[in-house]
């Protein structure tokens, strides 16, 4: 994790409107013992002042778990890694998100939930469309 108050460094006068964009990366690997994985959750979380280009803080944050997955047929272990097991995942790092940034002297950020079927999606559609842009037509 990294926090970064660039508002303590340079200073802001007068009521500041935030302007907050978050990103979120997701990855899941097959660990050696058997049926675990580790799916990591990789978190960038900008904020900036509104109409401007001066940054208020920056949050980066991976956060990991370990799953024991059984029972799950193999053509839907890809989907449940990225869309469940991230799911589990997601109370911990709001919290940790709100109290970081309440303590980085912030009022603390509560993050909105994050719909990890629509992220799923969006990325599957996004290779999609790289395989096909990479593809020469014949």
């Amino acid at each position: 994790m990294s926090f970064e108050n660039v508002l303590a460094q340079k200073g802001v006068s007068g009521e500041v409107q935030p302007d907050v964009k978050v990103q979120v990366n997701l990855d899941a690997k097959k660990r050696a013992a058997e049926n675990q994985f580790e799916v990591t959750m990789k978190l960038i979380v900008d904020s900036s002042v509104k109409d401007s280009t001066s940054k208020l803080f920056l949050l980066e944050l991976e956060y990991a778990g370990v799953f024991h997955i059984e029972g799950v047929p193999a053509d839907q272990m890809h989907p449940f890694l990225l869309i469940e097991c991230p799911r589990l995942l997601f109370p911990f790092v709001r919290r940790i998100v709100s109290d970081v940034t309440r303590d980085g002297g912030f009022p603390p950020l509560n993050m909105d939930i994050i719909d990890f079927v629509q992220l799923y999606r969006s990325e599957l559609a996004r290779r999609q469309a790289a395989e096909q842009a990479a593809t020469p037509n014949a």
